[in-house]
């Protein structure tokens, strides 16, 4: 054996673990790490690809077996990465027309809490003139300095944290019955309620920013799937009208958000039409998509983007939608779940922190302001 098949074996070896532990259902963080760069392990596969048709001579069985295997590997990596390229059909259909009144529009920041930036995000605001800003890390600091857009937001719900997890939105458009949960963690808020619509017509929303696995956060993935899962098995789409937006801490195509996508039976704009990677910005070619805007079928697309950097590790993510009662029978549906993939969803949620079924909706206080 020459030095050559030795090294791209080597390879060949390494660029198969990814795929072999991704398909696992184990949820350590660095198994569940291997969910994030599947573009780059796919460019990656490719590279070993070419170099073993350059190397091998195709004289020894194992040399197809080994070219077969990474082929295998790579056609599993598509096929999750597939559904947010440009050839994949779109999920959720453009708007044609003119309904100013049923227009809703969103920007989501990550802010990064010891960012000092504040001055690039209001200029964006200002920019997109959005109808609601959800900012994400947002400490007490970025609450005070981001207190000047606030002749233009009069609703706002703030929830200052020093631990990486505050969070503030900010609506131009009414809300009402604003809670603030901890469904897993203490210190991990999230908020819920309604919004309404120029129009008259009132949303669910639901903005959430759970904990990542990571081997600084959490060994698991554990609570962020259960905060995920318990949120898309309570949301009754076909009934109520519903946005969920946030940083998520996981990307599109994983098992955990496509199964919240089945049981919530919500959309995703991004499908058919990009990856969106909005994490991380200092990495050019180490980036995917965290910060996520889902919503039900009765809404088509009307803009959706990634902005510049605002000095965060993330890049903000703008949608605007439009709300059309007929979207329903032209949008293209999720997949329901099956009955397995329910029972691995309640596992999960019944594993989760003790908080799940401790903690109830709480008011917020002086927190909402209006």
């Amino acid at each position: 054996m020459s030095i050559g098949e030795i090294i791209v074996i080597f390879f060949s070896v390494v660029m198969c673990i990814p795929t072999i532990a991704s398909a696992t259902r184990f949820d350590q963080w660095w198994i569940r790490g291997f969910d994030f760069p599947r573009i780059q392990i796919s460019f990656l596969i490719i590279c070993v690809i070419i170099a073993s048709i350059v190397v091998y001579d195709f004289d020894k069985d194992w040399h197809l077996i080994a070219i077969a295997v990474l082929f295998i590997s790579l056609l599993y990596q598509f096929v999750k990465i597939y559904p947010y390229t440009y050839l994949s059909s779109k999920q959720v259909m453009k708007f044609k027309g003119s309904d100013p009144d049923a227009s809703i529009s969103i920007l989501v920041s990550n802010v990064l809490t010891p960012n000092k930036r504040s001055d690039k995000l209001i200029e964006l605001v200002k920019k997109r003139d959005p109808d609601i800003l959800l900012t994400l890390e947002s400490d007490q600091r970025w609450e005070d300095e981001m207190s000047v857009i606030e002749k233009d937001y009069k609703y706002t719900v703030k929830i200052p944290m020093d631990n990486l997890y505050g969070m503030h939105l900010y609506s131009k458009l009414k809300l009402e019955n604003i809670k603030v949960r901890y469904l897993v963690q203490h210190d991990i808020p999230s908020i819920h309620g309604m919004i309404v619509l120029r129009s008259g017509k009132k949303v669910n929303i639901h903005c959430l920013h759970p904990m990542p696995p990571s081997p600084t956060e959490s060994d698991t993935s554990t609570n962020r799937d259960a905060e995920l899962l318990m949120l898309g098995r309570d949301i009754d789409s076909e009934i109520h009208t519903t946005l969920v937006f946030g940083d998520l801490n996981d990307v599109a195509w994983s098992r955990t958000t496509r199964l919240f996508q089945k049981l919530s039976g919500l959309m995703d704009p991004r499908i058919g039409r990009g990856f969106f990677n909005t994490f991380h910005t200092g990495y050019a070619l180490l980036r995917w998509p965290l910060d996520h805007v889902f919503h039900t079928r009765d809404f088509t697309l009307i803009d959706i983007a990634r902005e510049k950097s605002i000095g965060s590790d993330h890049f903000p993510m703008y949608i605007k939608l439009n709300h059309e009662p007929i979207a329903g029978a032209i949008n293209e549906d999720t997949d329901a779940p099956d009955e397995e993939e329910k029972d691995w969803a309640e596992e999960k949620i019944k594993t989760a922190n003790p908080l799940v079924e401790k903690i109830p909706f709480s008011s917020i206080g002086n927190r909402v302001q209006a």
